[in-house]
């Protein structure tokens, strides 16, 4: 199949690894990285800034627990959640990207103040959780985007790529570099997933998922 100046022409393939397991096991290797990389830190380590600017790591910490607990309510509320309501609206991604911010930044405002490994601990087990729950849901409809459905399994695919961006995310605070043991399932989740938001024609499927979240590799 000939590919144009994205990885969109893979689109079709998507579905098929996705309902094959591939991007739900990649979905606990990412939340494994994670807790993985935090047992790294201590100290002070938890202040250093992320390649997320807004963030240090202890914030990065903090936001790995809401974002984990946002998909237990998302999931409980799908297709009617409030992101499906603001999916729905069809506006420009960067519109969302701010509304998403603005929630995480009160989310995050609100977090008892306990230390960035309990938050880790806290998502590791929220995450888990909603892993356990995705098998028989796979297929129903989670959101939709200007008239795409985004099915469960589509959502799943982007919570994989968050937890293994984020696991990029804290190994490149501490000084290393990550890659995904199974990056193809992780570029596969971001085409089910986030599928509105273009894949550059990196070459390798990990690198392509960093450049098209706005990450610069190297």
């Amino acid at each position: 199949m000939e590919r144009d100046d994205s990885w969109d022409g893979c689109m079709p393939l998507a579905a098929p690894v996705l309902a094959a397991g591939d991007v739900l096991t990649a979905y606990l290797d990412g939340v494994g990285a994670i807790c993985g990389l935090a047992m790294e830190f201590a100290g002070d380590d938890w202040n250093a800034q992320t390649p997320c600017p807004e963030w240090r790591a202890a914030d990065l910490a903090g936001h790995l627990r809401c974002i984990a607990d946002d998909y237990h309510e998302y999931l409980d509320d799908a297709p009617v959640s409030r992101l499906s309501r603001l999916m729905a609206t069809g506006v420009h991604q960067e519109t969302i990207a701010r509304k998403l911010a603005r929630q995480n930044a009160a989310e995050l405002a609100v977090l008892p103040d306990v230390r960035p490994e309990q938050h880790i601990a806290a998502f590791a087990a929220s995450a888990r959780r909603y892993r356990a729950r995705l098998a028989p849901l796979m297929r129903l409809p989670h959101h939709s985007y200007r008239g795409r459905v985004i099915t469960v399994a589509g959502m799943a695919g982007l919570a994989c790529v968050e937890w293994h961006l984020h696991a990029w995310d804290l190994a490149r605070t501490l000084g290393h570099d990550y890659r995904p043991a199974d990056p193809e399932s992780v570029l596969a989740g971001w085409l089910a997933g986030i599928p509105q938001v273009p894949v550059p024609a990196a070459g390798d499927p990990w690198q392509a998922v960093l450049l098209a979240s706005g990450r610069f590799p190297g």
